[in-house]
C-alpha cells in the first residue's frame, strides 16, 4: 500500500492527485466569483455610484465568501466545495453586506 499525501488525498503520483488539485482550485474560484458577484449586486441594490464604494463592496463580498467557505469546509478545500459550505458562504456574504450598508447609512446620517 502506498503512503497517502499529508492532506489525506491521493499520493502525488496516483491518478486521482491531479483531479483533487483541480477540484480545489475550482472550489476557490467558485467562492471568489460568488463573493465578487454578490458585492456587485449589493452595490446595484443599494444604488451605489462611486467606483471606490463598488470595489469596496466587491472586496468585502469576496473576502467574506472565501473565509466563510473555508470555515464551513473544515478549513480546507481538499475534496472540493460542498453545497452546505456554498450556502453558508452565500448567507455570510449577504449578511456581511447588509451589515456594511446598515453601518454605512448610519455613519452618513451622523
Amino acid at each position: 500500500m502506498r503512503p497517502r499525501s499529508f492532506e489525506g488525498g491521493p499520493a502525488p503520483d496516483e491518478p486521482g492527485a491531479a483531479l483533487t488539485e483541480t477540484a480545489d482550485k475550482m472550489a476557490l474560484l467558485v467562492l471568489i466569483v460568488l463573493g465578487a458577484t454578490l458585492g456587485w449586486l449589493a452595490s446595484i441594490l443599494a444604488r451605489t455610484e462611486a467606483p471606490g464604494d463598488i470595489l469596496r463592496q466587491m472586496a468585502l463580498g469576496l473576502a467574506v465568501s472565501v473565509v466563510a467557505g473555508e470555515i464551513a469546509n473544515d478549513g480546507t478545500m481538499i475534496g472540493s466545495l460542498s453545497f452546505l459550505s456554498l450556502g453558508i458562504a452565500l448567507a455570510a456574504t449577504g449578511a456581511a453586506l447588509v451589515l456594511y450598508h446598515a453601518v454605512a447609512r448610519r455613519l452618513v446620517k451622523a
